[in-house]
């Protein structure tokens, strides 16, 4: 499970270096793609294949499904981590994410996002005024998770 937040910077080849506890529970191929928040997700090959075989299940019938699928699966690139543990952002990726120099590595689970650290800010500036909330939406006032 991917957990917590680091703060790096990517150089003038759009090379990152990933965190160490990271690049263990990645594994030497992965997938990078297009996040729905405006951030890169990076999946291990088996959460992918996880991802993918949701998505075939949804119907091709429906204009939602084909376009989610069409934004998540055109984005998505397979990558490795080089011997000095940094991964190649793809121009594509690194311009949708708006990522510029500093950017901000999150876990999230079964996945890691990269963040510009601008849209980071923004994003935790954000929820953090609304975190009480959503947690109780999330649970339904139940203490039982917490």
């Amino acid at each position: 499970m991917f957990i917590g937040e680091y703060h790096h910077t990517i150089d003038e080849k759009k090379r990152l270096i990933i965190p160490s506890k990271f690049r263990e529970e990645l594994g030497n191929e992965f997938i990078i793609t297009r996040g729905i928040e405006k951030c890169l997700y990076v999946y291990s090959k088996t959460s992918w294949e996880n991802i993918t075989n949701k998505l075939a299940t949804l119907p091709f019938t429906k204009k939602n499904a084909r376009e989610f699928n069409r934004f998540f699966l055109s984005g998505a690139t397979l990558a490795e981590v080089d011997k000095n543990g940094r991964i190649l952002i793809t121009s594509p990726q690194f311009s949708y994410a708006n990522i510029t120099k500093e950017c901000v590595i999150v876990g999230v689970g079964e996945r890691i996002e990269i963040w510009s650290e601008e849209a980071w800010n923004n994003f935790y500036a954000s929820a953090s005024e609304d975190m009480s909330d959503i947690a109780e939406n999330l649970f339904n006032g139940s203490d039982d998770n917490a």
